[in-house]
This record gives structure tokens, sequence and C-alpha cells, in this order.
């Protein structure tokens, strides 16, 4: 009776895991297909991508693994959801990006940014809510937070800022989608987790949970991968 209950209770959080990291990956191809702006993040991966021969999700997953080297100081532990989010979004995002074509209508491409940020949103809420394990890059975040005692606004807005600069640099796209991401991702998320049912939203609102299963410090998720 008890492996009846729990079978199909993680049958359904990973397929909430995996089909969540695949829409992550797929939305982040509609973004860069639009070209008006991407989010801090993956004007970094677009800008190392312009400076090396390596697609755009390899760049995302040899970013994701650095990141998590980044962890071993900060004490952090990662779940199967934080292995699974750097292969399957990185495998996500090229293999959009080979179907997905230029447009150049104006029209079609704003629609292609918004749906994006959209569906950027549903793929948040779905992979954090299956408490698998954060994102790599959530788990820089809340690591600092946990280590420094500093406010998650003030170690969230740094990193970005800094990642942000440094991908614009090297030659990633900014522009009014990254304001888009950055003022619309959060109410996004907001929004769908007071109309999904909570068995799919709950481990959104502790920001996913830790290596071992527990619940990791509450913050807001805000669609960091």
């Amino acid at each position: 009776m008890l492996k009846s209950v729990r079978v199909p209770a993680l049958a359904r959080r990973l397929s909430s895991l995996f089909f969540g990291l695949w829409l992550y990956g797929f939305s982040m191809a509609m973004m860069i297909t639009a070209g008006l702006g991407l989010d801090p993040w993956d004007v970094f991966h677009q800008g190392v991508a312009e400076r090396v021969s390596m697609s755009f999700g390899v760049i995302t997953a040899i970013t994701g693994v650095v990141v998590l080297l980044l962890w071993i100081p900060l004490r952090q532990r990662p779940g199967f959801g934080t292995i699974a989010n750097v292969v399957v979004i990185a495998i996500a995002v090229d293999t959009s990006l080979a179907f997905l074509p230029e447009f150049n209508s104006m029209p079609v491409r704003i629609f292609m940014l918004v749906a994006g940020v959209l569906l950027n949103g549903l793929a948040s809420v779905l992979y954090i809510g299956a408490g698998m394990g954060p994102g790599p890059r959530d788990g820089l975040m809340t690591g600092f937070v946990a280590r420094t005692g500093l406010s998650v606004r003030l170690v969230r807005t740094t990193i970005e800022i800094v990642v942000l600069a440094t991908g614009w640099l090297l030659g990633g796209t900014v522009g009014v989608g990254t304001v888009l991401y950055a003022l619309g991702i959060g109410p996004t998320i907001q929004l769908l987790i007071k109309v999904l049912p909570r068995s799919m939203t709950a481990a959104v609102m502790h920001g996913g949970v830790t290596g071992d299963g527990e619940p990791a410090r509450k913050v807001n998720a805000v669609g960091l991968v």
C-alpha cells in the first residue's frame, strides 16, 4: 500500500521536473529568437557563445558546472534536479534553436518575447515545484545569502548586475526583453502559484529543496536556473 502511494507521487515530481526543464530551455530559445534582449544569465551565455565555437546550450551547461563548483566553499548540496537542470536545459535550448526559424516581423518577435517570458515563468514553477533541488544559479544565490547574512535582494541584484555587464561586454543582447524579463518574471510566477494546484507549487514558496530533501531557505522564486 505504501509503495502504491509513493511511486505515483515520485512519477509526478519527475514529470514536473523534466517537463519544466525542457519548457525552460524552449522558452529561452524563444527569447533568443526574438532578438529583443535576454535575461542577465542568458546575456552572459550568449556573450560567451559569440566568443567561442560552442553552442548556446553547451555554454549554459559549462556555466552550470562552474557555478556548481562555487557551491563547494558555500557548503551547498545539489539534488537530483540540480544535475538534471544542467543537462536537460542545455539539450532543450539547442534542440529548440535548431527548429525555430528567424523572424523578421516585429509583431511576431514581440509575441515570441512575451510568450517566452510567460512560458519561462510556468517552467520555473514546474521544475522548482518538483522539489528535487534548486538550479545551480539559484543555489549560488541562496548559498551567498546563507554564508554572508546579506539580503536576498542585495545578493541577487549584485550577481545579476555582474553577470549582465560581463555578458553585454562580450556581445550578449541587452534590450527591452531584458527589462521585460526583470519586471515580468516575478509577477508571472506569483500568479501561477495562486492558480496552479498547491501540490505543484509548495516547493516554490521555499525556493526548492536542498540536496537532502529538506526545504531550503525561504526566498521569493524568480526563475533563475
